[in-house]
């Protein structure tokens, strides 16, 4: 295991990233929206509960606090996400400061020069190093959170939503029965209806077109075809 795969067991939420520094390999940009949702509303087997040893080193992530930001469109508030998770703005400056340094270091300079470069800056700034990891681990760990919650939320609106879906299908399934108990039941009164035209028209036929014509002219209750 590399020394940056194991920063994974120190900090919650850390990427695992393989030999060549690859963060690990997100969910394909070809999944349709029917694969993804088949992905989180699968019912998967429930992991063995952990023992009370496993429950006391467990990571757990931080609590959030307060309204968190929606997400729209892949478009994150990270500040008021580090706001819910109580990391202070001098916190997130220190982090935007070594972020700011880093951008600035030569490509080709050695990591070790890289290191001196922007821990001599960072003392300049009488910025501890230190702080700095302590305030760019809570930020991770409130991201890791901040997903977990909209997993949870994503989950139950997936939840809920197959309900509707199994209701409407049911409902849909009712309606169409009806619909086709009436096709059937106007059916048999048409066919019903016409045997008994039949019954009747034998007597009319047997009088005679004209006389039937002439009694439909002058009658007021019987209507002439147009």
């Amino acid at each position: 295991m590399t020394a940056k795969k194991g920063l994974g067991k120190t900090v919650l939420g850390w990427f695992v990233v393989d030999e060549d520094n690859d963060a690990a390999p997100e969910p394909s940009a070809d999944q349709t929206a029917h694969e993804l949702i088949a992905k989180y509303a699968e019912d998967a087997p429930s992991p063995p509960a952990p023992s009370p040893a496993e429950r006391a080193t467990a990571p757990a992530a931080p609590a959030l606090t307060g309204d968190l930001p929606r997400a729209e469109g892949g478009v994150v508030d990270f500040p008021a996400v580090y706001r819910a998770a109580e990391i202070t703005l001098e916190e997130q400056q220190r982090v935007e400061k070594a972020v700011a340094l880093l951008g600035t270091l030569p490509a080709e300079a050695p990591r070790e020069i890289k290191k001196r470069i922007v821990e001599a800056s960072l003392a300049a700034f009488g910025i501890p190093v230190d702080q700095i990891i302590e305030a760019g681990a809570q930020q991770i760990q409130a991201l890791e959170a901040y997903t977990q919650h909209g997993e949870r939320d994503t989950q139950s609106l997936l939840g809920e939503s197959t309900t509707r879906i199994e209701q409407l299908s049911a409902e849909i399934a009712a309606v169409r029965a009806l619909m086709e108990q009436q096709v059937g039941e106007q059916r048999k009164l048409a066919l019903t209806c016409n045997a008994e035209k039949l019954r009747v028209q034998q007597v009319l036929e047997f009088f005679g077109q004209e006389a039937i014509a002439r009694v439909v002219e002058q009658s007021p209750k019987l209507i002439a075809p147009r």
